[in-house]
């Protein structure tokens, strides 16, 4: 993988597809967190692949490939977001785990969507993706406290959502 990276960087359009195709299920399932319906992500994936195999000289280590990827993704969603309307619904592309059946998914759902939208993004990098703090510093290109300060308020705003408070945990 390392090497199609590398040879990638060089504009092999074999290495590039390789790297490219080993990103795109992270892409699909952040996409159906960010984004309606499948064309939305049909497209903001292809802009991705566009943008990223004219750019790919521009990255200088290629250990940061996918989270550059993923990075140039998230902007082609919010620019289809933009275009449409501010409220962001998720979609069924992850199962949350509740034991007791949908309904409680669709309240989380439906409480992740009136997140504010940074901090839908972060928890949707954070518990749905399962990347890491510094993985989502280096996506977002934001500070580690930040990123902090955010998972914190979502997860605030989400317990004021439910009406459970801090003391109760």
């Amino acid at each position: 993988m390392e090497l199609s990276i590398e040879q990638s960087l060089n504009k092999d359009k074999e290495a590039f597809i390789e790297a490219i195709n080993s990103c795109t299920p992270t892409l699909y399932k952040i996409g159906k967190n960010m984004v309606e319906n499948d064309e939305d992500i049909g497209d903001a994936i292809q802009d991705t692949i566009l943008t990223a195999y004219e750019k790919v000289n521009t990255l200088k280590d290629s250990k940061y490939f996918n989270t550059w990827v993923v990075r140039i993704f998230i902007n082609k969603c919010n620019c289809i977001l933009n275009k449409r309307k501010p409220n962001i619904a998720l979609d069924d592309a992850y199962n949350i785990g509740c034991k007791d059946g949908s309904i409680k998914d669709l309240e989380l759902k439906e409480a992740i969507n009136k997140l504010k939208k940074d901090y839908k993004l972060v928890i949707i990098l954070y518990y749905i993706m399962g990347f890491s703090i510094k993985e989502i510093c280096s996506i977002l290109n934001e500070k580690e406290g930040t990123i902090k300060s955010r998972l914190c308020r979502a997860r605030n705003d989400l317990r004021d959502f439910y009406g459970v408070n801090k003391e109760d945990n």
